[in-house]
């Protein structure tokens, strides 16, 4: 586990344990020369590009933020900033799973994916990366209004219900990034995970809660946009982060409509550039769109739709009684009355009972290890709830500590046995935990018997909510969805090497303005032994341009980048505006205010 408590930063220091397996370390060194001319080319074109497009507190959260032009950021630098803004940040994997990465904006933790795009990749790339996280997210979270949503967000996606296929997306997707980030890859083995991709999102079926609400992620945290549909601004870090989608976006062929409900009923792939976007008046629009949607979803919802989103979903969920009880499990079957009346819940595996998100005493996993089945409802011909009986009902019932009873549910249900303990929390009655128990259905079927040991009845008349994890993750010692697909960490060739060595050389010169006389060395190395860089050759000629001098030189390394332009149509764009920028440099950003 990393030592994140090292960070002086609040936010980053309360991160529950679940989330912290999630988190790596940075690593900073492992950044190649070649990494630091990628970061800074994007960050140029952006400076740029985006003070004209983006909303108006993205280039001040730049600076806010702890991000230069020059340098990929240092994980602590950006917590001492984000910390000042109430946020904190840390390294992960590629990758997370969504309910994770909600979850750690409900913790107002910003997640940065440690590597940085390939050069190859350098005008967009599918895999998360450390250009995207932080120069596309981290500036905008500066925007009080922008961060509440951001957090407010989380905590609802962090509830959200899963579908099965939903894992086989993400898995599938995960892999695809990883393909396309690694430099040795073959073209096969990315042709083929694309087309996984393509089927599992051919192949979801009904869309989950989750899928449904990453929709509303997408089309606003990642590719939103603010304003009118006629004159919009950049708010979304995807667009932020893209120096080619960030352009083509606002070119009239892709279509603008303004973000309401609706949005939910349009998917997205995440290999394509985007066909429409959507447009908000203001950030208030987004907390609107968001409540709506929320009112749709299990947690809010529960009853027997709820549960069988739960059963469906293969993995840990809660459901909520209406007393508070917390039942965490994998939920496997229902009982339910002809007109869907939810009446009894089962989990199969460990199991954990729980109150107010805390476990209950003795009632964790090792106890529940088998599963946890329990009716739901009232008791028959009896209209006040079971959760609400005080002593005088329970002595009606007999439901005393030590007596035989026998309570019958308005669904049939019958439990029998000698009562062991009550337990109650804030006046509710949660639980009834008997000896000698049998429970029956209606029909005779036989639920519980005496050997299987003690029953532990959940009470309560609904289920109120049912939402995906554990009530109680740290104590369920929950390992949510951790991928077994890893980043590839590369080794690098003898050739790579050398050629980090020339873009090592040329930082150092413009940097200490010492050794320019090797410039000219350095260009006829990246002609004779590296024909497929270009990023290197206009830093060079960014060198000779700054101090007027070599004007040969100069002429021809602009031909050798005009003809490489000419002659790959994917460099075109990416060449001549490393030049333009040459001739109109931006001025240097510093983390001051």
């Amino acid at each position: 586990m990393i030592a994140i408590d090292d960070f002086n930063n609040s936010k980053v220091k309360k991160l529950p344990n679940h989330l912290r397996q999630y988190i790596v370390d940075q690593n900073y060194e492992n950044y190649t020369s070649i990494n630091h001319a990628v970061w800074r080319y994007v960050m140029r074109q952006n400076y740029s590009y985006l003070k004209n497009v983006a909303y108006y507190p993205y280039i001040k959260g730049l600076a806010r933020a702890g991000l230069s032009i020059e340098n990929i950021p240092d994980l602590q630098t950006m917590n001492d900033n984000l910390g000042k803004i109430g946020w904190g940040a840390v390294t992960v994997d590629g990758f997370i799973p969504p309910v994770a990465f909600m979850e750690f904006q409900a913790y107002q933790v910003l997640v940065i994916a440690a590597d940085i795009r390939q050069i190859n990749h350098i005008a967009y790339t599918p895999a998360p990366d450390i250009i995207h996280e932080s120069a596309g997210h981290a500036p905008i979270i500066a925007d009080e209004a922008y961060n509440n949503y951001l957090s407010y967000f989380g905590s609802i996606g962090a509830k959200a219900m899963f579908s099965s296929k939903d894992y086989q997306l993400y898995e599938a997707i995960r892999k695809l990034s990883i393909l396309k980030e690694d430099i040795n890859a073959h073209p096969a083995d990315i042709k083929k995970a694309e087309q996984k991709v393509n089927f599992c999102q051919e192949n979801l079926g009904d869309p989950s809660e989750m899928a449904l609400l990453s929709r509303l992620h997408w089309y606003t945290v990642e590719y939103g946009l603010i304003g009118t549909l006629e004159d919009p601004k950049i708010y979304g870090a995807g667009l932020l982060s893209s120096i080619g989608e960030s352009a083509s976006c606002m070119q009239k062929d892709v279509k603008k409509l303004w973000y309401n409900f609706d949005t939910i009923n349009y998917s997205y792939d995440i290999t394509k550039t985007q066909p429409q976007l959507f447009v908000t008046p203001n950030f208030q629009n987004l907390i609107d769109v968001l409540e709506a949607f929320a009112d749709t979803m299990a947690f809010r919802k529960g009853g027997t739709e709820s549960v069988l989103k739960a059963i469906e979903c293969k993995k840990t969920c809660t459901a909520v009684y209406s007393s508070g009880l917390q039942i965490s499990g994998v939920f496997t079957d229902i009982g339910m009355s002809k007109n869907d009346e939810l009446h009894f819940i089962k989990t199969t595996g460990t199991s954990a009972l729980s109150h107010d998100n805390k476990q209950l005493q003795n009632h964790g996993k090792d106890f529940h290890k088998d599963g946890f089945s329990s009716p739901v409802g009232k008791l028959k011909n009896e209209d006040k709830c079971l959760e609400n009986f005080g002593e005088k009902d329970l002595e009606k019932y007999n439901i005393l500590k030590g007596n035989d009873t026998n309570i019958e549910f308005e669904s049939g249900i019958s439990v029998s046995g000698k009562v062991k303990s009550l337990l109650f929390k804030n006046d509710k009655l949660l639980l009834i935990s008997f000896d000698n128990c049998t429970v029956t259905t209606k029909e005779n079927q036989i639920l519980f018997k005496p050997e299987f040991g003690v029953y532990d009845m959940a009470v309560g008349e609904k289920i109120v909510s049912v939402f995906c994890g554990a009530a109680d993750k740290d104590a369920f010692e929950e390992i949510a969805h951790v991928s077994k697909t890893q980043t590839k960490k590369v080794d690098y060739s003898k050739k790579q090497l050398e050629l980090q060595q020339l873009y090592q050389e040329t930082k150092l010169i413009r940097l200490t303005e010492n050794g320019i006389e090797n410039v000219e060395r350095i260009f006829n190395e990246l002609k004779k032994n590296h024909r497929e860089d270009w990023l290197c050759c206009i830093e060079l000629l960014e060198i000779l341009n700054q101090h007027q001098i070599n004007i040969s030189l100069q002429k021809d390394i602009k031909i050798y980048l005009e003809m490489k332009a000419s002659n790959y149509q994917e460099l075109k764009k990416l060449i001549e505006d490393g030049i333009k920028l040459i001739d109109n440099p931006v001025i240097q950003l510093t983390i001051k205010e």
